[in-house]
């Protein structure tokens, strides 16, 4: 048995997340008020009360998410002694999950992670005006296909593929107009569905290049360790541990594509048997099993959870 731990991106945050763990563990409150004093908000607050539409605002989804998947770690590691290097293989995340995975390796502090989060949260949200970027999940059709409905639809547009999620869903990210071209052109090539995603903003495509910048420049001002486990970076879909190259690929992730099947497929490639999502929702565990059914997955966002988890990690 080989094993991953993965970490979800946005549209797994949920009313109510983390809640349950803060109430049975004492670490996991400490993940949560560090959090808030680090973003010198309560975050925790909107985070198990709401409203929903404050927390679906990228810049406190980011750092919530993270902050979930850091109370699981905590939890594991200081209240049952789990050391991520001696049972892990590699670490990745989806999008703003890949911050979760270093911050999980130890390459960054709980702290950094918060407020580089917040931050990317909020220069992604103020990269493109509201209503000029849109973005669209294409169901059926896989990479090649997706690329070809992108490049018909961009007209001199910005089109691009956002996520290759698994063999049969691609999303797509550019200029509202381009998007809107999508669903008749994928009719025309084989696309089953093309579904609008509910976002503020285009994510990873060229139109978040003023992201791009603002995260290069907090990047440059942040301590970057050696992570303790590989991490699999979203956008060369392969192992990195040098601290300048994972600045670099998190600058460059801003505008490109997550490669998640490609992460997937690396990983059991590099012998992975088993997958752990760490934190809220169950999006990544099903993504995995539709990348390869032979994969053991299973989400850890709850008490109930880490001790399902706690039994396999430690049989």
């Amino acid at each position: 048995m080989a094993i991953a731990f993965v970490f979800p991106g946005q549209g797994s945050q949920d009313v109510g997340m983390g809640r349950d763990l803060a109430q049975t563990y004492a670490s996991a409150r400490e993940v949560f008020d560090e959090v808030d004093d680090a973003l010198g908000q309560k975050l925790s607050q909107i985070m198990w009360d709401g409203p929903k539409e404050t927390l679906t605002l990228t810049e406190n989804a980011q750092p919530a998410l993270m902050a979930v998947s850091m109370a699981v770690m905590r939890v594991l590691e200081r209240e049952h002694g789990f050391k991520l290097q001696e049972k892990v293989k590699f670490v990745a995340g989806h999008s703003l999950g890949e911050y979760s995975a270093l911050a999980a390796a130890g390459a960054f502090s709980l702290a950094d992670a918060a407020r580089l989060l917040k931050l990317r949260g909020q220069a992604m949200q103020a990269a493109v005006p509201v209503g000029k970027g849109a973005m669209t999940a294409l169901l059926g059709v896989g990479i090649d296909v997706a690329r070809q409905v992108a490049e018909a639809a961009a007209q001199g547009d910005v089109c691009q593929i956002a996520n290759d999620n698994e063999p049969t869903q691609v999303v797509l990210s550019g200029d509202k107009t381009a998007i809107d071209r999508v669903p008749e052109i994928g009719k025309g090539l084989g696309v089953r569905r093309a579904v609008p995603l509910p976002v503020s903003a285009p994510f990873h495509c060229a139109l978040m290049q003023p992201a791009a910048d603002a995260m290069r420049e907090a990047l440059a001002n942040v301590t970057v360790n050696a992570p303790s486990v590989p991490v699999v970076a979203n956008v060369v879909a392969s192992a990195i541990s040098d601290p300048e190259e994972i600045k670099k690929r998190l600058v460059e992730q801003v505008t490109g594509t997550v490669r998640w099947r490609e992460c997937v497929t690396y990983m059991t490639a590099n012998g992975i048997t088993d997958v752990y999502e760490i934190g809220s929702g169950k999006v990544l565990a099903g993504l995995a099993k539709r990348i390869d059914p032979a994969l053991n997955a299973m989400s850890v966002g709850t008490p109930a959870d880490i001790d399902a988890a706690l039994a396999r990690l430690n049989s």
